[in-house]
């Protein structure tokens, strides 16, 4: 699941069509890659997510998986932000509560976006629990690199949610021959200051 939002942050389209069909072997499924695929969306943005779906959808169906694959939305219009802030709140803490309606009145909508669409939107899907997609999304921003603060944000979100520093160590040495050592020296940095 790492290496595959490592090669999406870093654009590794390539090597996707190479990992991809060993993680199907090796026990992720089509679900969870399809929800790793989506999630990349908010990170990266769907210029640079359109084609790895693309890819997936082929190599299924070559290997005989059934497209569409159930739906694995669990909000609506009228939830998503609420329970988007929800996840952000078990995700980083209470601080978060109510950040939707935060900052400058001029860039607010943002942060109603970030609610809803980001966590409201992805995180409460089903297919991945929320210290799966908070690895998902560290492996997507240091992959992606220039966004260190967004990474030592979510390094901190990650160890509240399970993922130690001693894990994230391991994440990062398994993605560093797909990202290189500056994005992954970065990585390394970030983590050991969110764990201070």
């Amino acid at each position: 699941m790492a290496i595959l939002a490592a090669l999406m942050g870093c654009q590794g389209i390539e090597e996707f069509k190479i990992i991809l069909p060993k993680a199907l072997d090796n026990g992720v499924t089509a679900s969870e890659i399809k929800e790793i695929i989506y999630q990349g969306t908010a990170y990266l943005g769907i210029g640079s997510t359109r084609e790895f779906l693309k890819v997936a959808n082929e190599i299924f169906t070559s290997l005989g998986i059934s497209l569409p694959l159930p739906s694995a939305s669990t909000t609506t219009p009228e939830n998503r932000i609420e329970l988007g802030n929800q996840a952000q709140v078990e995700i980083f803490g209470q601080g978060m509560k109510g950040f939707q309606d935060s900052g400058p009145q001029e860039t607010r909508h943002i942060n109603k976006w970030l609610a809803g669409n980001c966590f409201g939107d992805y995180y409460t899907r089903k297919g991945l629990n929320l210290r799966e997609r908070e690895l998902i999304t560290f492996c997507y921003i240091a992959a992606q690199g220039g966004c260190e603060p967004q990474l030592t944000a979510h390094a901190k979100g990650n160890m509240n949610m399970g993922n130690d520093k001693a894990f994230l160590i391991d994440v990062i040495s398994q993605c560093l021959p797909y990202i290189g050592y500056p994005r992954s020296l970065n990585a390394l940095q970030c983590v050991n200051k969110a764990a201070e």
